[in-house]
């Protein structure tokens, strides 16, 4: 298991008239490679356990273990964990300051102690990974679009070489068109490097696509556990705690109220194309065969 969590509890303001449970013993395991989706009304504690994740956050009480060991272990090196667990916030462009793009992407690296040269083989291949293309590497980052910033911002990250990527509302502020640019890339990204993503979103429709694995806050626990399909066929649950399914669900499902044979689980757009366009072929055969 990469990342483990045992128990963990969090609790702001321990101890004060202010506590707030932000935890509720929350045991969770990641493993290499899984695309996972986030999801969660706001102050369901999500964003709290992926500060847990890189140890931003130390648990009121439980362990947090990163390749089987606990983060929180006398001389454990945090520093070297979060070379390995990336954690990008939301609006991270605001983070850029240098004064051109690969100058800024090798920031982390430096940090790292690598040679001049190694900082920005490192940034060039964060940069290729993200589709920013070479002509704006001496660019100011302040002259790119929304877009174009967000993924700069990552590909900082990404020169880290890490193994997990946590996002957290990465695509907020962004048009369609540069929200799905930059979800494909982190999607490209993962099949190609085998890295593990963390998705906080809330959009059902970005989850159902990119995640195989849908993880539900509520109340500070884990309400929900499972791949996507599985998680929004309790639509009416979800709806319960504040939240909703991606709209292919209710219309798949109101169209099976209305007599058209679908699947009720398709969650996509392709998926639901398939099963109507099915259902369609299906109906007409029946109506053309023989009396």
């Amino acid at each position: 298991m990469l990342i483990e969590l045992k128990d963990v509890c969090y609790t702001y303001g321990d101890g004060t008239v202010y506590e707030v449970k932000a935890l509720d013993h929350i045991n969770l395991g990641i493993s290499e490679g899984e695309f996972i989706g986030l999801i969660g009304h706001t102050g369901s504690g999500k964003s709290t356990l992926i500060q847990h994740l890189d140890g931003l956050i130390k648990p009121t009480s439980g362990e947090v273990l990163f390749e089987g060991k606990n983060i929180w272990s006398e001389g454990y090196d945090l520093r070297s964990l979060r070379t390995h667990v990336g954690l990008v916030f939301q609006y991270p462009e605001n983070q850029l300051f240098e004064t051109d793009v690969i100058t800024d992407v090798m920031f982390g690296p430096k940090n790292e102690g690598l040679t001049p040269a190694e900082c920005e083989a490192r940034a060039a291949a964060a940069l290729r990974q993200v589709g920013i293309p070479e002509e704006l590497y001496k660019v100011s980052p302040f002259d790119l679009s929304g877009g174009q910033k967000r993924r700069v911002a990552v590909a900082g990250v990404l020169a880290m070489d890490p193994e997990v990527l946590i996002l957290d509302e990465p695509t907020a502020g962004l048009d369609p068109a540069g929200r799905d640019e930059l979800l494909n890339q982190i999607r490209h990204l993962r099949d190609k490097r085998g890295i593990t993503v963390v998705l906080v979103s809330h959009s059902m429709e970005d989850v159902a696509l990119y995640a195989n694995r849908l993880i539900v806050m509520d109340e500070a626990k884990i309400a929900f556990d499972g791949p996507p399909r599985k998680v929004f066929a309790r639509y009416r649950e979800l709806e319960k705690m504040g939240l909703a399914a991606p709209e292919i669900t209710y219309i798949m499902h109101a169209l099976r109220s209305r007599g058209l044979r679908v699947d009720t689980g398709a969650i996509t757009v392709e998926e639901a194309k398939r099963s109507i366009l099915m259902a369609l072929s299906n109906r007409n055969s029946m109506k053309d065969g023989p009396l």
